[in-house]
């Protein structure tokens, strides 16, 4: 069973280290000014991110943040799928969640580490 410690979030802009490990960025736009080869990313899931819809009404406002964290958390309980690959990956060691928002507390990798670690 993955533990707290092999789950941890990190801005995209942050250079890529070997303690990260599965890198998988859970945004659904490509960050701007990022390459490929810079992201070195293990995975991008897409479909685990909110949904634009979500995503634009949350404008990243913290005040939204509660009522966007129980919107996003019943989306992900609509798609097991994607949360499938996530999860065989925690199986096998460390996962850096990565996101591309400048708020460090109120974006979808926190909200989605929160998921992960209550709905193992």
């Amino acid at each position: 069973m993955a533990s707290q410690n092999d789950l941890r979030i990190k801005r995209i802009y942050e250079p890529a280290e070997a303690g990260d490990g599965a890198r998988v960025l859970v945004d659904r736009v490509w960050p701007r000014g990022v390459t490929k080869e810079a992201a070195a990313l293990t995975l991008w899931l897409k479909d685990v991110s909110p949904s634009t819809e979500l995503r634009k009404w949350f404008g990243h406002e913290p005040e939204r943040w509660d009522e966007f964290r129980r919107r996003y958390h019943a989306e992900l309980e609509q798609d097991q799928d994607g949360l499938a690959e996530l999860r065989e990956l925690r199986g096998k060691g460390r996962v850096t969640l990565l996101y591309g928002a400048h708020d460090t507390e109120h974006n979808q990798a926190v909200a989605l580490r929160d998921y992960l670690l209550a709905h193992h």
